[in-house]
C-alpha cells in the first residue's frame, strides 16, 4: 500500500474514533424512519385493541408507538412492516392461528 493511502486510512481510522467518542461530528448521517403505526392500523379498520390483539403486543405499547412515546425495534418494527406491506399474510396467519 502506498504511504499516502495509508496516511489517508489511518486518518479516516482516527476520524471514525474521534466521532465514536462524540468528540467530532459525523461528515452526515441518515435516518430511518420507522414504520407509521396508526396508518397501518387505519389501513386495517381496526381499533387499538383489536390492532393490539392481532400483532400480539398489549394495548399500552400500541399506543406508545401511535404517540411517539416509543417506536418499534427489532422484531416488532420487522412485523409491522410485514403488515403494511402485505396485509394478505398476516389474515392468513391469524386465521389460521384461530382454526388451531
Amino acid at each position: 500500500m502506498k504511504d499516502e493511502l495509508f496516511e489517508e486510512l489511518v486518518a479516516s481510522v482516527r476520524e471514525g474514533g474521534a466521532i465514536l467518542r462524540g468528540e467530532a461530528a459525523p461528515a452526515r448521517k441518515f435516518i430511518v424512519a420507522g414504520p407509521d403505526v396508526k396508518c397501518i392500523r387505519a389501513s386495517y379498520k381496526l381499533s387499538q385493541g383489536e390492532f393490539a390483539a392481532l400483532m400480539g403486543i398489549s394495548v399500552a405499547t400500541l399506543r406508545n408507538w401511535e404517540q411517539g412515546r416509543r417506536t418499534p425495534e427489532g422484531p416488532a418494527r420487522i412485523l409491522l412492516q410485514v403488515a403494511a406491506k402485505h396485509p394478505d399474510a398476516v389474515w392468513d396467519v391469524v386465521r389460521a392461528d384461530e382454526r388451531g
